[in-house]
């Protein structure tokens, strides 16, 4: 049973509620920048021991100002700590002994210590012992400790003895305090940085990026690189930080053309040629000591974190306006050497090794996968988790994989390895726990079969690909029990879908979700998302006002605090849930179709509301925003560009974009004109005007897969996963008197590549990577539509491949599918796999024989066209 505690107080009913009470024996250390922000802490604490008539007791030893209200009654003691330890450590023994249990105590400022005695071991030594006195005479006692001047061997010391840690920070006039440790209590909210509001309230503050402006520009000394080590790595970040220093004081430029900007450069950031190209251009020095300053180990931050940081870079060079538009940057970068040593430490580095093999690299990386999900962490990593999690407190987290060969040029890696969500709720314990849970997670994916095959398709199973991670404080607010942003997702530089005549390719476009971004680069199971042309962005690609309220998003993505995980929702339950502090009339619009329905059967409690995102286009600088935002990036890079992002409103009505992360987009070349050389002509069999997503073109098709959609409906779910694998099995099979086939088209119902075979076909990427045509067919069920779904991963998927998509509605007027030509047509399924004779009900293999058939796109017009040759 926990034990029952008579509670003291700190004067301050707000501290109280936040810390769960005052318990005896508590030693409160109040970390701050300067002792005026101790005061005001210290003030209440004393009045109120006077209230309570408590014996209040001050150590005075400090030079700075007597921390004492004037009209308080207490028994001062003038310390002499520079007479040595020994005489200063008594007398504060003899009086906690003289005034027994239940005292109140104050200390001067602590950083006065390691001043007289010229040593942060010897602070810590004192603390080590007077803390465990006072606790056992159960008094309260406030300890006021300088932030930045003091290195682990006192730092770590208080932590690790006092029952209360407390940092204090002022931002625009206003206090915050963030605990870091609250020995044996906990909340839902007790480790979320509280603001100091009138009459003594603090309140947890909600939104991502007011936490990011009052935390992201304090220095961290515990990452600080010279307090855990002196080795290559330390001496060249802290030659890096005497040269600013040094700069600061004598008024004269730094010079980043020199040897030691690069050596950091190619240190810490990056070895890619064109990379190291941007970031000689838009970084400074100044920029990579911030970096080695956000680091968890050695090694390069990766490729996921160098475009991110290049690109924040670039704006703020570009623009001085974006140093107000883009919310503060608040990340942390774990370097590749920490997946290394993790490799190394959990026996992995072998196996792993034998990964290079592309005949074998399944059966080896099954076993280390295993192993990686189970390993351990050296315990200065650890320790270092740990820290970077008292910095964040209970605010979610992601972990994003970072790896070397990550969002370069050429190589996207899109959704190839994971990332985690941490609702980052519980214990401290707990929340470390499941933080090394998610980056084990994402250090096992860089041996998943998808990232496996995708490095074996481009060649690079022999190229030297480390895991960094990029440690990012998720953008967003809490609403109730739950948190998300208010908008996120994708854009590009270049719109590759031109769905009517005035837009323009060059002006980019987004897919926009209200949410979490995860339902933009996912591709969400029977919901929808906002496509929006950049240079018309209220014009919408569904045509009428029936399409555009059947095929808007329904649900969202969210953290639930309460369950400690990432949790789809209706987005009416989120809208009733969102309160006062949500503008839901910037995303959302009245349905008055909706609306007069309800009044004319008398229903009531209808939600009317459909996500549109009309206001935020139309009424706000945000489309132009983001125009010109990726416009600047695709200049820098003198290459189409693709970004994720986030959005949210705050209190002043401005709206701040998150920008997390920034990669060239792998689009090929656009084909203005398709070469009709390879294109006869003949009987049309399907017509489609679109969508259209890819460059135009007239082939002759080597190989047809047809999924029949009315048999596919009526298999169960594990045949319809069959029906899957064996098309990855025709795509890569050869024809046994042919050579490979050039180019292959599928066609089948609902969606390719879904992760719920009740929508469409369940291929994974790896299993279609040698398609050239990918054609949805609108007719699986009522109220389903292909998903365009750019901006995905499995778009990206596409784009990087240069595989056309299309989508045919055969209802559609002008559209064509001659059901009859593809069903009865000889099937050369048995042909190719005469072991799969028995799906022959179901897929159908056309091509390569007679009838010859033959594709046209024209990408620009969304027109396409497959011909089967007359005759």
């Amino acid at each position: 049973m926990e034990k029952v505690y008579t509670l003291l107080s700190t004067g301050l009913p707000g501290v109280d509620e936040v810390l769960r009470g005052v318990r005896p024996g508590d030693n409160i250390v109040w970390q701050v920048d300067s002792v005026v922000d101790y005061i005001p802490f210290v003030h209440p604490f004393c009045r109120n021991a006077n209230a309570e008539n408590r014996k209040l007791i001050y150590f005075r030893f400090a030079d700075h100002v007597q921390l004492l209200p004037a009209e308080v009654k207490a028994e001062v003691f003038q310390l002499h700590p520079e007479d040595g330890f020994e005489d200063f450590i008594d007398e504060i023994f003899d009086t906690i002994e003289t005034f027994g249990t239940g005292a109140c105590y104050v200390f001067d400022s602590l950083s006065e210590l390691a001043v007289d005695w010229y040593s942060d071991r010897m602070l810590g030594n004192f603390f080590m012992l007077a803390c465990p006195y006072l606790y056992d005479f159960e008094t309260a006692t406030y300890f006021g400790l300088i932030k930045h001047l003091h290195t682990g061997l006192a730092v770590n010391a208080i932590h690790d003895t006092a029952q209360v840690v407390i940092d204090v920070f002022r931002n625009r006039n206003r206090l915050y305090i963030h605990p870091l440790k609250v020995y044996k209590r906990h909340s839902a909210t007790m480790y979320m940085l509280h603001q100091w509001e009138k009459r003594g309230a603090f309140t947890p503050v909600r939104r991502s990026g007011v936490i990011s402006e009052v935390l992201a520009s304090a220095p961290q000394q515990w990452l600080d690189f010279s307090v855990h080590r002196f080795d290559v790595w330390t001496r060249t970040f802290s030659k890096a930080q005497e040269e600013i220093e040094s700069s600061l004081r004598t008024g004269r430029a730094v010079g980043d053309d020199t040897l030691l900007f690069k050596r950091l450069l190619r240190m810490a950031v990056t070895r890619d040629l064109r990379l190291i190209q941007l970031a000689e251009r838009y970084f400074d020095l100044a920029d990579l000591v911030d970096i080695g300053k956000r680091m968890i180990g050695t090694g390069l931050i990766g490729g996921k974190s160098a475009g991110m940081l290049i690109a924040r870079a670039i704006l703020r060079r570009s623009d001085a306006r974006w140093n107000e538009r883009l919310s503060a940057l608040d990340s942390f970068y774990i370097g590749s050497d920490v997946y290394y040593t993790y490799l190394i430490r959990n026996n992995c580095w072998w196996v792993r090794r034998k990964c290079r093999d592309s005949d074998s690299f399944f059966d080896s990386a099954q076993e280390a996968r295993q192993r990686l999900l189970a390993g351990t962490f050296p315990g200065d990593i650890r320790e270092q988790f740990v820290e970077m999690l008292n910095y964040f407190g209970q605010s979610p987290i992601i972990v994003r994989s970072s790896s070397l060969l990550e969002d370069a040029y050429g190589n996207s890696f899109s959704g190839k390895y994971e990332s985690v969500f941490c609702a980052n709720q519980g214990t401290p314990q707990q929340r470390l726990e499941s933080f090394m849970d998610a980056v084990r997670t994402v250090y096992a994916s860089t041996l998943s079969k998808e990232a496996l095959s995708y490095r074996a398709h481009w060649g690079l199973l022999d190229k030297d690909e480390q895991m960094a991670l990029l440690v990012q404080r998720v953008s967003g607010s809490i609403y109730g029990t739950l948190f998300y942003p208010q908008i996120a997702g994708v854009g590009f530089s270049f719109n590759p879908y031109v769905w009517s005549g005035d837009i323009d390719p060059h002006a980019g476009m987004l897919r926009l979700v209200f949410g979490l971004g995860t339902r933009a680069v996912d591709r969400s199971e029977d919901d929808y998302t906002r496509i929006v042309s950049l240079s018309a962005p209220l014009r919408r690609p569904e045509g009428s006002s029936d399409e555009m309220r059947k095929y808007t998003q329904r649900f969202v993505d969210v953290l639930d605090l309460a369950a400690n995980r990432h949790v789809t929702r209706e987005f009416d339950a989120i809208a009733a849930g969102g309160g006062d502090d949500l503008p839901l009339d910037m995303f959302a619009t009245q349905d008055e179709e909706i609306r007069r329905r309800a009044r004319e059967y008398g229903l009531k409690n209808v939600f009317p509301l459909v996500l549109t995102f009309e206001k935020l286009l139309g009424e706000t600088t945000f489309a132009q925003d983001m125009r010109d935002l990726l416009a600047t990036l695709d200049a820098a890079y003198e290459h189409p560009v693709d970004i994720e992002f986030t959005g949210n409103f705050h209190d002043d009505g401005s709206l701040k974009i998150g920008l997390v992360q920034c990669r060239p987009f792998q689009i090929r070349p656009a084909r203005e004109q398709a070469d009709r050389d390879g294109f006869v002509g003949g009987k049309e069999v399907l017509k489609t005007s679109g969508p259209i997503i890819g460059n135009s073109l007239a082939i002759a098709l080597d190989r047809l897969i047809y999924i029949i959609p009315s048999v596919y409906s009526s298999l169960n779910m594990s045949e319809r996963h069959a029906v899957a694998r064996l098309v990855g099995r025709l795509v890569h099979c050869n024809d046994k008197t042919a050579a490979q086939p050039q180019t292959i088209m599928l066609v089948g119902p609902g969606r390719w590549g879904t992760s719920s075979p009740s929508l469409g076909v369940p291929v994974t990427f790896t299993e279609i990577n040698r398609v050239s045509v990918l054609c949805e067919i609108a007719v699986m069920h009522e109220g389903l539509i292909p998903d365009i779904s750019l901006g995905t991963h499995f778009f990206n998927d596409l784009v990087e491949m240069d595989m056309l998509y299309m989508a045919l509605y055969p209802d559609r007027e002008g559209c064509i599918f001659n059901q009859t030509f593809f069903e009865t047509t000889r099937s050369r399924l048995e042909d190719l796999l005469p072991e799969a004779a028995s799906w022959s009900r179901a897929i159908r293999v056309l091509g390569g024989g007679k009838p010859r058939l033959f594709l046209k796109v024209d990408a620009l017009k969304q027109t396409g066209t497959c011909c089967a040759e007359e005759g």
